[in-house]
Parts: C-alpha cells; sequence; structure tokens
C-alpha cells in the first residue's frame, strides 16, 4: 500500500489561516495527476508552526476530500511522546491509513530512548507507522538495530530514511527484509534509492510535479529496458527542480513553485520566510526547463 510517489503536502496559508479552498484544490490536483499517496501535517506541511486545531484539521480534510482513493499517511510526530501519542490516536479516530512519526527533535534521546517512544506510539494504536529518520533536521539518527527492534513490534512499518546515506538501504534491507517498506525523503536521490531496493519516496517535489514523480517511481521499479529508461530520462527532467526546491529552507521554495502553477499562495509562517529574488529566479527556471511553466 505505502510506496511509489507519496506527497509530502503543503499547508497553504491565506492571512496566516489555513486556506481550505488551496488545500482541497491542491488534494484534487493530485488525485487527477497519479500521486500514490498524500502525506498531511509533515515538516513540509510546516507541522512545527500548525496549532493543535490546525494540525487535526489538516488530516482531517485530506482524508475527506481523498475519500479513500489513495491511502493518507497522517504527520503525527512530535518531540513530546504524550503528544505524538495523542496526534496519532486522532489521526486513526478520522480515518488515517498510516502515521509518519519523526525522531525526537531537540531532546536528544538514545537509542533506547527512541525504542521506547516508539513502543509507547506503537502501544496506543493500530495503524501502520512509518519511522521519520531525519538526523539533519533532529540531531539523531536511529540505528538500523533500533529499526529491527521495533519492527518486532506489530505496528511498525517502514522508514521515510532522509540519511543520504546509500548503505543505509541495503543494510536495511538486509537486517529487516523486503516486508520493511524503505521510503526515501530525499528527491534527487529517488532514483538510486529505489536501485538500491527502495519502495519509493515521500516527496517535495510532487508538490508541484505530480505526474512526473509518479510516473518517475512507476517506470523506476519496472523490470523492462525500455521503462528504466524513461525513469532516467525522467529523473534527468527532475534534478534541477530538485535543486531549486532546497535552495533555501523548505517548504519556502516549493510554496513559491506552487504559486507560479497557480495552485495556491507562497504565504509561509515565520521563523521561515519567503524566498530571495534569486532564488526565485532559479526556481522559475527549473520549473520552465521542465515544461511546467509555459
Amino acid at each position: 500500500m505505502f510506496k511509489g510517489s507519496n506527497v509530502a503536502l503543503i499547508t497553504p496559508f491565506k492571512d496566516n489561516k489555513l486556506d481550505k479552498d488551496a488545500y482541497v484544490k491542491l488534494i484534487h490536483f493530485h488525485l487527477e495527476n497519479g500521486t500514490h499517496g498524500l502525506v498531511p501535517a509533515g515538516t513540509t506541511g510546516e507541522s512545527p508552526t500548525l496549532n493543535h486545531e490546525e494540525h487535526e484539521q489538516v488530516i482531517e480534510l485530506c482524508i475527506k476530500e481523498s475519500n479513500g482513493k489513495i491511502p493518507v499517511i497522517a504527520g503525527t510526530g512530535s518531540n513530546s511522546t504524550e503528544e505524538a501519542i495523542s496526534l496519532t490516536k486522532h489521526a486513526e479516530k478520522v480515518g488515517a491509513n498510516a502515521a509518519l512519526i519523526v525522531t525526537p527533535y531537540y531532546n536528544k534521546p538514545t537509542q533506547e530512548g527512541l525504542y521506547q517512544h516508539y513502543k509507547a506510539i506503537n502501544d496506543n494504536t493500530s495503524l501502520p507507522i512509518i519511522i521519520y529518520n531525519i538526523p539533519s533536521r533532529c540531531v539523531i539518527d536511529m540505528s538500523v538495530d533500533t529499526m529491527a527492534r521495533l519492527f518486532e513490534l506489530k505496528n511498525i512499518a517502514g522508514v521515510k530514511d532522509a540519511t543520504g546515506d546509500p548503505s543505509r538501504i541495503e543494510a536495511t534491507l538486509k537486517k529487516l527484509g523486503p516486508d520493511f517498506i524503505q521510503l526515501t525523503g530525499e528527491d534527487g536521490f529517488a532514483l538510486e534509492f529505489n536501485r538500491r531496493g527502495g519502495v519509493g519516496i515521500i516527496s517535495v517535489t510532487a508538490n508541484i510535479a505530480p505526474k512526473l514523480c509518479s510516473d518517475f517511481q512507476k517506470y523506476s521499479k519496472s523490470k523492462t529496458d525500455n521503462e528504466i529508461k524513461e525513469a532516467e530520462r525522467i529523473d534527468q527532467i527532475l534534478q534541477p527542480i530538485h535543486k531549486s526546491l532546497f535552495i533555501e529552507s523548505n517548504p519556502a521554495p516549493v510554496k513559491y513553485a506552487a504559486k507560479l502553477l497557480g495552485l495556491c499562495g507562497d504565504e509561509i509562517r515565520l521563523p521561515l520566510v519567503k524566498i530571495k529574488k534569486e532564488t526565485e529566479d532559479q526556481v522559475k527556471n527549473a520549473l520552465s526547463s521542465a515544461k511546467l511553466l509555459s
């Protein structure tokens, strides 16, 4: 169920409030363009600056509008175990298909602390749990051994790997086997990740290029030479977009790209700010090179 192109949904704002109309429009944009799964209220959705009511509303709206057509993996992580449990329980109650739970940031738990954090969430839900391992933002790195311990629990299903370490894929596959879902969180690394045993991505770029991203994922896992070549061709088209969307802190560049495409405004919450003029130019050029802008 959890494979292919899963979009890390941006959260549109208008006058510092959730822009519901734009958000619903975005969800249907993905349903119409082949996206394989929706991931609301993650970091790209500015979860750190959503209040609890907004966080829950973003997840509920996503589930309601997608109406079971594709899976919804709700972002419910926190550096507070109790808060993560509460958010996960809510996501389960309103019909999410899985929970994406980031490793606790700032607290710097040990590997045993990581295990106990996820175990506590596991014990309070029946949702499949995707571990989000992103050392660059959270400072800590969950080891393969800790993931193996967690995989023995009933609800731990896989990982969104944003370590940027190619060797991690094979090590995880060797230790946990093919049933443990491996999704990358690095758009630019998606082709190599799938070649090494990954099954998909939770993508920022998919916000503004859903058809290209879903086609790429489909072809990258093909066994035919022609389709693999097509995946490589699409990857070359996407690479300039991937790079442009991370010149400044995500999701400011992708929100600007979404504005250019008429999907939503580029309003973003402090402490993040709108991108600089030179970054705007690079985002425009990347979209134009991929023929997404006329």
